[in-house]
């Protein structure tokens, strides 16, 4: 089996006398799309700021790409960090930027590719999620809530990496709008052959996208599967998550689709 893209063993968060997370172990395998979910307060956020190095767990360990995050540092977690991409809820696009150099400043910053290279990559991305060379040059102000979450989107692919966190992708959307980008990421997914991290409460981009979900609930992650796997666990918050009003819709829609894929 192929080395796992992220390994967590034995991670505690502790903030004060609040335990986040306990022992909680978990697996990201190449090409996977695994969802975390969890209710509110189960540190969803935590556990993906810590995968990318931006919190320090209390003790375990965070492996990515084979190198614990939280023990290395200088030019190796630099080039760790240019193999993954992030996709921040609210896109987090600098505003005093047009699109085009939103997308062109992670290639910038490299400092190694002649600036005519550097442009027609950015506006190559911006074609790959859907954005005109017109579009390219509005700053974010000026762009709809779509266009800056495509934005954002190829500004983290501008490096190439095999490895994409999405926090919340599909929030703030339109169904119409959310179905559309939830298309998008599945092509690049397949297309850039990337292991994606997402944490989404959206339950129809969760069953859309995922190949695996896990389950933060009890300090811990208690499940670990596809989505058909772990909605028939029985444990109280996947009842309660997956199998109310609003996830039974979910999978109905879900289903109704699955035919249409094997046309």
């Amino acid at each position: 089996m192929a080395r796992p893209i992220i390994q967590i063993k034995s991670l505690w968060t502790q903030f004060g006398q609040f335990v986040v997370h306990q022992d909680l172990d978990l697996v990201v395998q190449p090409g996977e799309i695994l969802s975390l979910v969890g209710g509110s307060g189960s540190g969803k956020t935590t556990l993906l700021r810590q995968m990318l190095g931006l919190e320090k767990p209390t003790r375990g360990s965070v492996h990515v790409f084979g190198e614990d995050i939280n023990d290395t540092g200088g030019a190796c977690l630099r080039r760790v960090r240019n193999r993954w991409g992030m996709l921040f809820q609210h896109g987090a696009l600098f505003s005093a930027l047009t699109a085009l150099d939103n997308v062109a400043q992670p290639m910038r910053e490299l400092r190694t590719l002649p600036e005519e290279l550097v442009r027609d990559a950015a506006l190559l991305k911006l074609d790959m999620v859907g954005i005109t060379p017109k579009d390219a040059l509005k700053m974010p102000s000026d762009l709809s809530g779509g266009m800056v979450k495509r934005v954002a989107l190829a500004r983290a692919l501008a490096l190439e990496p095999e490895l994409l966190f999405l926090d919340e992708p599909t929030a703030g959307l339109d169904p119409d709008l959310s179905e559309s980008f939830v298309s998008l990421i599945r092509g690049l997914h397949q297309q850039m052959r990337l292991t994606v991290v997402m944490v989404t409460h959206d339950l129809d981009t969760l069953f859309a996208l995922s190949t695996k979900i896990a389950v933060l609930a009890e300090k811990r992650v208690i499940a670990v599967g596809t989505p058909e796997e772990v909605i028939s666990l029985s444990h109280p918050f996947i009842h309660s998550f997956f199998l109310g009003e609003r996830g039974q819709r979910a999978l109905d829609v879900l289903r109704n689709k699955e035919p249409q894929h094997g046309k």
